[in-house]
């Protein structure tokens, strides 16, 4: 993960996202939305009853967009954002200062103690780093989760050609390297997490909206835009 990379993006990102997905009829915000949502959903299927609301790592948060959304489905949660890029750091904090903790990291160590956060999520993070990379930071994630902790990633689906034009369309995305979900799965196996499963999501754009309540009955076909994997610490 380069911190330069990152940061010469940082104030256009959101522009150029825009205009990456006009195909899809939808905006940025949906999108954070969609994903937030998802990760509630998977939380709430936990069988075992949380007490306090949960401590999130969002990680790889870019400038905050997933911040509002977060903290709509999980009040009260204790919220950290990190990042490898300064910048998108200081522009997430200018905008939601007091909502989030906001942390920069080196891009191979995660700064916190064993056993700090319930939850880790990533969105559309992975496919910026070096494959290779991808074991060491699933496995500082094993280590940062709480026992019984939900860790999810999200990612582009490689086998949906919309979702590769947007892919290469987009100058954010220039090194960008997707990869499949079953391919994550499985580097989240051998990464020590356990339960990890696949869920294939996003899709009906919004001139097909009417159908998207559909959506979660198809996660199974490996043909949406997107999708996630979601796992357990042991």
């Amino acid at each position: 993960m380069n911190e330069a990379e990152f940061d010469k993006f940082a104030d256009e990102y959101h522009s150029m996202h825009v205009a990456s997905i006009t195909a899809s009829g939808e905006g940025p915000e949906f999108f954070a939305a969609y994903k937030i949502a998802d990760l509630a959903f998977e939380q709430a299927q936990k069988r075992t009853a949380q007490s306090q609301p949960p401590s999130i790592l969002d990680f790889g948060s870019g400038s905050g967009s997933s911040i509002p959304y977060m903290l709509a489905r999980f009040p009260g949660s204790e919220l950290t954002c990190l990042d490898v890029s300064k910048r998108s750091l200081e522009l997430a904090a200018s905008r939601f200062s007091s909502q989030a903790s906001f942390v920069s990291f080196d891009g191979t160590t995660l700064p916190f103690p064993d056993a700090s956060f319930d939850i880790v999520f990533a969105a559309c993070v992975f496919h910026h780093i070096d494959h290779d990379s991808h074991l060491g930071l699933l496995r500082e994630w094993q280590r940062v989760l709480r026992p019984g902790g939900m860790a999810l990633v999200y990612e582009h689906n490689p086998n949906n050609p919309m979702t590769r034009r947007v892919v290469d369309s987009c100058p954010f995305d220039e090194n960008a390297h997707l990869i499949n979900g079953s391919a994550m799965r499985d580097r989240m196996l051998k990464a020590g997490f356990s339960d990890a499963a696949v869920r294939f999501r996003v899709f009906f754009p919004r001139l097909l909206r009417a159908l998207r309540p559909i959506e979660r009955g198809l996660s199974w076909l490996p043909l949406g835009a997107q999708y996630y994997v979601v796992a357990r610490r042991s």
